[in-house]
């Protein structure tokens, strides 16, 4: 999977580095997204883009913290050659930095612990995992997000010990 990362509204910090950790552990524990054809654009940006975005595109009026932009079916992904020479858009991320940043002080984490499980979370609704269509389904998707966080390091953010 290729990145393209934009990043505005954030402070310093090495934002490409960590995208692309978290890239490897998803691709670890969702291997369809290891497809050299496809592309993922990941914008780091301010709770009013977000704002903006959610209301344009999910008519909802509100930041929020990630916005996931799917562009390709889950069996279109699964089924993606990875020997044609053409290129894929796998969709768009966004994250809003303010919302990322109080939601991280709330839990007593990093900010950058708080943005590589975004990041996971949004690559894998790109993969076409949802945690909103079923109980099983939040589970699976729960269960590699911690499986992916735990190469990175990061400690189980569902568990009671950790929330």
């Amino acid at each position: 999977m290729n990145l393209e990362i934009d990043i505005e509204h954030w402070p310093d910090g090495d934002w490409h580095a960590l995208t692309l950790r978290v890239a490897e552990a998803a691709q670890a524990v969702a291997p369809e997204l290891a497809n050299p054809r496809l592309i993922t654009s990941l914008l780091f940006t301010s709770d009013a883009e977000i704002h903006a975005l959610n209301r344009e595109w999910r008519q909802r009026d509100k930041p929020t913290n990630v916005l996931s932009f799917p562009m390709l079916e889950r069996s279109d992904l699964i089924h993606l050659d990875p020997e044609e020479p053409f290129p894929e858009m796998l969709g768009d991320i966004a994250l809003a930095h303010e919302t990322c940043a109080r939601e991280a002080e709330a839990k007593g984490i990093a900010l950058e612990t708080h943005a590589a499980h975004l990041i996971l979370h949004g690559l894998l609704h790109l993969a076409g995992h949802d945690h909103e269509i079923s109980d099983a389904d939040a589970d699976k998707m729960e269960q590699l997000e911690v499986k992916a966080l735990a190469l990175l390091g990061i400690a189980d953010p569902y568990s009671a010990a950790t929330s």
